[in-house]
């Protein structure tokens, strides 16, 4: 990426999903970690999104991940809280808690500490899932470009995850 992700930008793309949801009936939620609940806020940040966003869970602690969405004790103890596995259950747990149709899942480290050899600071995975079960997973590796810029691009990553489902087909 050459440019940061501007927050014009994070509105056309969050705009695009509710339309694209909208079209289709579809409700929305997110499961985050280290967004902190802004691909919620980005959502809820345009009028009338009431009608397409269904509920955000910030699932910061592995035990809110747990509780809250059923992630697991297992998978967090065999792949930690920053991986795929993590992000998968994630995001099926929303599906599962919620009445929506269509979910994004973000897990990641943003920094700037907490990172390891592994697992670097700027790494992120992503999964979201349709209710008709179509799945998708992303890992992004941002480097350490500082915690507000990863947590950023991380924002616009999970909304065009948002945005290919919802455009998808469906059988």
């Amino acid at each position: 990426m050459t440019s940061a992700t501007s927050n014009d930008a994070i509105r056309d793309i969050a705009a695009r999903v509710l339309d694209a949801c909208r079209a289709r009936r579809f409700k929305v939620a997110s499961a985050e970690s280290c967004t902190g609940g802004l691909v919620a806020g980005a959502l809820t940040e345009i009028a009338g999104s009431s009608d397409v966003f269904d509920r955000g869970f910030v699932t910061y602690s592995d035990a809110a991940k747990h509780t809250m969405l059923g992630v697991a004790a297992v998978i967090l103890e065999r792949h930690g809280a920053v991986s795929r596995q993590t992000a998968e259950a994630m995001a099926e747990g929303a599906l599962s808690v919620s009445k929506a149709d269509l979910v994004v899942a973000i897990t990641g480290i943003a920094g700037p500490g907490g990172g390891s050899p592994d697992k670097p600071v700027g790494l992120v995975h992503f999964a979201a899932a349709a209710r008709d079960g179509e799945r998708l997973h992303r890992e992004k590796r941002y480097g350490d470009i500082g915690r507000s810029r990863v947590r950023k691009e991380a924002v616009a990553e999970a909304l065009a995850m948002l945005e290919l489902l919802a455009a998808a087909p469906r059988g």
